[in-house]
Parts: structure tokens; sequence; C-alpha cells
């Protein structure tokens, strides 16, 4: 190969990058990280803090994890500080709570695992409005160990609808924010 073909393979090697770099910082102000201060000083912090949870009914069977996962989402929203004054109403509606055994014993015919899967509907409105500013479902799931003693079992059920309920609040929380964050 010719020193002039190396060259102009080089010089085009050049150009590629230069434009991809020129392109990269022209984006770059375009990003503004999720939980920033606005020019009006408020903050996506200051907007979830004025979601007032509506309380989530029961599925029979499943009281606790509806407790837990209201529970979380307050503290996802507002941080563990004080609500501020509700300009948004949060409502929940549990679609789906199963319990799925994945590992049998053979010998005793026990489950030795289960995975608790739950899914949940949720819709943010204005409050005195009824058009929804967004409507989502979340899905979460968390396995645990079934033991022969009861106590333990009962003990890693609960741990699992903890968890799931956390996970739920958790994508529930991430998704109303970067919405909140879109609209101003």
């Amino acid at each position: 190969m010719s020193s002039p073909d190396r060259l102009a393979r080089r010089a085009g090697a050049g150009l590629r990058l230069a434009a991809i770099v020129t392109l990269a910082l022209g984006l770059a102000g375009c990003l503004r990280p999720l939980y920033a201060e606005r020019a009006d000083g408020t903050s996506v912090q200051d907007s979830l803090r004025t979601i007032e949870v509506a309380s989530i009914p029961d599925i029979p069977g499943q009281e606790r994890l509806a407790h837990y996962l209201r529970n979380e989402l307050v503290y996802e929203l507002t941080g563990g500080n004080g609500a501020l004054e509700p300009r948004y109403r949060l409502q929940i509606s549990p679609a789906g709570i199963q319990v799925r055994t994945a590992i049998v014993d053979t010998v005793s015919g026990n489950a030795q695992s289960a995975n608790l899967q739950a899914t949940a509907n949720f819709v943010l409105t204005r409050i005195g409005e009824e058009k929804p500013v967004m409507t989502g479902k979340a899905t979460a799931s968390a396995s645990y160990d079934r033991n022969p003693q009861r106590f333990a079992s009962v003990r890693a059920a609960r741990d699992a609808e903890i968890r799931v309920a956390k996970e739920l609040a958790d994508q529930i929380s991430t998704r109303i924010a970067a919405t909140l964050a879109t609209r101003g």
C-alpha cells in the first residue's frame, strides 16, 4: 500500500473521529439528571412529596402485601420527610399475586421453595381532575425457601412479601419521577 493511500485512510479516520466527538459534545447539553433542580428552583423530589397515596385494596390472603406496598410507596415518594400539600393522588390496584412452588421434595411431597409474583396497576391523577397524568403496571417477584419448621417458612414468606413490595414501590416511584421530570 502506498503512502498516499495510508495518509488518505488516516485522514478519513480522523474526520470520522472528529465528527463523533462533535456530535457527542452537542448532545451532552441535552441531558439533565433526573433529580436535578429545575430552573424555577423546584425539584422532582418536591413534586414526588406532593403525591397522596390512596389506600390499597386488600387481596384475601395477601393483606400484608398491600400494607407493605403502601408504606414503601410513601417512603419512596417522600424520602422519609413529611409530605407536602397534595397535588396528585396515586391509586394502586393489585392485579395479581401468585405463589408458585418450584421444587417439591419427592419423599415428603412438600414444596422446598416458592416464588412470589405480584403485579400492580397504578394511576396518577391531579387532585380535582379526572384525566390521569399517567398509568402503568409494575411486576416483581421474589423466591424463598420453605422449611419444615412452620415459623421459618412463615417468616421467609413475609420477607419475600417485603422484597416484592419494595421492588414494586421502586418501579412505580421511578416511573412517576421520570414522568414528572418531563412535565415540569
